[in-house]
């Protein structure tokens, strides 16, 4: 009797459901532009926006500053290679993703140009430089499989380090255990595949000439105490795609100096 009831009631109120969804899908339009942005304010995530677009002010008015432009041949070939990126092949396949998006495609198209002069500006800042100093200077682009605990004081940090060393237990136990870094605990420890010139300058240092499986620590930086393991290194190889990270993190670093340069300025 009850399976009976299940499979003739079931039917019907998902139908009702659909039908109520339905019904407030109609009477509740999309959000406009002005609601979105006191959304925006409201959980707080309004200056993370502001950022990205101030980014996006600097990148151009350093590009005029610079005489870097961008031909229309460039332009098109960069909205070429994002609409091939997130397949949208066809110019209807398109205009639906604009209409998603809730952008014109004059604004998509201005975006493809930040785009486009953000890389220009990357290749002109540090181009040369990414090519002299790697020749110079290997070391400093290997990358390395790193796993890590910050705790927050000296006596913790140094008791996971010899717990480590006696091989009592495992990286990830103590990770889960003690690491106050939400990720990192999640991942039982491993903070992923990173370069050296990406990581906290103390960390880089202090892994720098260790070997496979070492730990090291404790490590002190303004966030606490790191114990870290190195898992592997990967050889220095600046092929385009390496080359383009490098860029980009060169590049990251030197915005955030020129923020805190024109923020201490005023």
């Amino acid at each position: 009797m009850k399976e009976q009831l299940t499979q003739t009631l079931l039917p019907d109120f998902f139908a009702h459901q659909k039908q109520q969804e339905k019904l407030v899908l109609l009477a509740d339009p999309p959000a406009t532009d002005l609601e979105i942005l006191a959304y925006l304010r409201r959980s707080a995530k309004f200056a993370e926006i502001a950022a990205l677009a101030e980014r996006d002010v600097i990148i151009v008015t350093l590009c005029e500053q610079m005489g870097i432009t961008a031909t229309d041949e460039e332009w098109q070939a960069t909205g070429d290679t994002f609409r091939r990126e997130h397949k949208l092949f066809e110019t209807i396949e398109t205009l639906a993703w604009l209409d998603q998006q809730r952008i014109r495609a004059e604004e998509w198209s201005q975006g493809m140009r930040v785009l486009l002069l953000e890389k220009k500006l990357k290749e002109y800042l540090f181009g040369v430089y990414v090519d002299h100093a790697y020749i110079a200077n290997r070391n400093n682009y290997r990358r390395v499989a790193l796993s890590q605990i910050l705790v927050v004081d000296l006596a913790t940090a140094e008791k996971i380090v010899y717990t480590l060393r006696q091989g009592n237990t495992t990286f990830c136990a103590l990770a889960l255990e003690h690491c106050n870094s939400k990720l990192s605990s999640e991942n039982g420890g491993f903070l992923g595949i990173r370069y050296l010139l990406e990581l906290n300058p103390e960390i880089a240092a202090g892994i720098v000439n260790a070997k496979a499986g070492e730990v090291i620590g404790p490590i002190q930086t303004r966030l606490g105490y790191y114990v870290l393991r190195v898992e592997k290194w990967f050889p220095s190889d600046l092929n385009k795609s390496a080359r383009e990270k490098i860029m980009d993190l060169l590049f990251e670093m030197w915005l955030k100096n020129l923020h805190h340069d024109f923020i201490s300025e005023e």
